[in-house]
Parts: C-alpha cells; sequence; structure tokens
C-alpha cells in the first residue's frame, strides 16, 4: 500500500472527503498505524517465542534425556522471554511515544504563534496533493475551523492526535503471544516419547512458523508464501544451532 492511499484511508476513518465530494465515509474502526502496531508486536511476539523456546529446549534436549531438565529450562525460558519481549516493546513504543507527543506540542505552539502562516501552509499541502488553489484553501479553511491541530497532524506529520501509539498495548500483545508461541514447542517435547522428542518439536515448529508467517504476510498484504520460508529458514537454523551445540555441551560433560 503506498503512502498516500495510506494518508487517504486514515483520513476517510472519521470524517468524509473534501467538499463536493458525495460518496459516503468508509466504516474504518481501526486506523492502518494501530492495526500495523498490533500487528506487529502480535507476531514478533508469538514467532520470537516459538523459534527462541524451541531453540532453548531442543538444544537442553540434545544436552540431557531428562525431561525434568528440559521442561524447567523451558518454562524458565518461555516466562524470561516473554518478560524481555514485553520490556523492549514498551520502551521502543513509549520512545515513539514521547516523539508524537513533542510533534503535536510543537504544532499546537505553531498554530498558537501564527495561525495565518499555518493555513497557508496546510493549504499548500493540499495543492501538492493535486487541489486547485482554490479548493485548497477552502478544505484548509473548513479543516482548520473544525480542529486545526488535528488537520495539521494528519496531513503535515502523518498522526492521528485522538489515537497516538501505545506502549502497554504493544507490550501486553508482545508478553501474551510470545506466551502462546512458546506453549507449542514446550508441550509438544514435554509430552512426546523421548525418541520422538526432537523429530516431533522440529516438525511442529516448522508447520507453526510457516502458518504464523504466511497468516501475518495476509493480513499485511504481503506475499505468504515468502514470509513463510523465511521463518521455516529462521527457525530451523536456530534448533539445528542450538541442538548441535548441547550436544557438544552434553557430550563434553559426560566425557
Amino acid at each position: 500500500m503506498s503512502r498516500r492511499k495510506a494518508e487517504r484511508e486514515g483520513r476517510s476513518r472519521r470524517r468524509p472527503g473534501p467538499p463536493g465530494d458525495s460518496r459516503p465515509t468508509e466504516p474504518h474502526h481501526e486506523s492502518l498505524g494501530s492495526r500495523l502496531n498490533w500487528l506487529r508486536a502480535g507476531v514478533l511476539g508469538a514467532n520470537d517465542g516459538i523459534v527462541s523456546t524451541a531453540g532453548l529446549v531442543v538444544g537442553v534436549a540434545g544436552a540431557t534425556a531428562s525431561a525434568t531438565a528440559v521442561l524447567v529450562a523451558g518454562v524458565a525460558g518461555m516466562f524470561s522471554g516473554a518478560l524481555s519481549m514485553a520490556l523492549g516493546e514498551y520502551v521502543s513504543v513509549s520512545t515513539q511515544r514521547d516523539t508524537e507527543r513533542a510533534a503535536l506540542a510543537r504544532e499546537r505552539r505553531e498554530l498558537e504563534e501564527d495561525p495565518g502562516a499555518e493555513l497557508e501552509e496546510l493549504a499548500g499541502l493540499y495543492r501538492d496533493r493535486g487541489l486547485d488553489a482554490d479548493l485548497a484553501r477552502r478544505v484548509a479553511e473548513q479543516l482548520t475551523a473544525r480542529d486545526a491541530l488535528r488537520a495539521h497532524a494528519e496531513v503535515e506529520l502523518r498522526l492521528d492526535s485522538d489515537e497516538l501509539t501505545d506502549p502497554w498495548q504493544a507490550a501486553l500483545a508482545s508478553f501474551l503471544s510470545f506466551l502462546v508461541g512458546a506453549l507449542v514447542p514446550l508441550l509438544l517435547i514435554t509430552l512426546s516419547p523421548a525418541d520422538w522428542r526432537v523429530g516431533t518439536t522440529v516438525a511442529a515448529v516448522t508447520a507453526a512458523v510457516a502458518l504464523l508467517g504466511a497468516v501475518s504476510a495476509r493480513l499485511g498484504g504481503a506475499a505468504p508464501l515468502r514470509a513463510a520460508l523465511r521463518c521455516v529458514v529462521g527457525g530451523l537454523l536456530a534448533m539445528a544451532v542450538t541442538f548441535a551445540i548441547g550436544t557438544a555441551v552434553g557430550g563434553a560433560a559426560g566425557a
């Protein structure tokens, strides 16, 4: 999706188009930015939960045949990883939100200090988007009369002043999705027979990350096959490396 199309969709969520546009307003219930924020946090959390926990338990299984050791390591890794993922998302999105708030505060100050220049700037932005000078001026005047800060935020800053990114939402989405993803390899490797433990986990994790990659790509409008293949290659590489390390360390410790 192009940036200009995304901007048009974001503006149509709460208000109709320019004057003279009789088309009905599309009932967008969630902005593109909010959707992508949740999608990114959820997909990254689930994928990281599956791959990192799978790598951990497969590595421990390569070092020891003890189901208890594998379970303890898996549970510890699951919760430490979920907390780490949530904290990282909170810090990252908080920084983004602070930046957005600072930009809005600067725009609010400029509107208070020189509203005429800001009106001309807004009209110029609409002229740059293809409106003729008279129509651009009327659109800028009407939007400024309704909510000047919001008009500038959407067109100039590409922000929705009423819907800034929420660090707590991103952190919670990452935490929960990591736990859900981590349960896949953890349950399989602890409930499978000893001889089938690693093979069953690798097969299930491969299928899970492939499905996750395809679904996330479909939701984001990208090619599902490429995303699925990328997730599968990464997951297999992580498990292969940790299993080899676990086997080598376990063999050296038992020698």
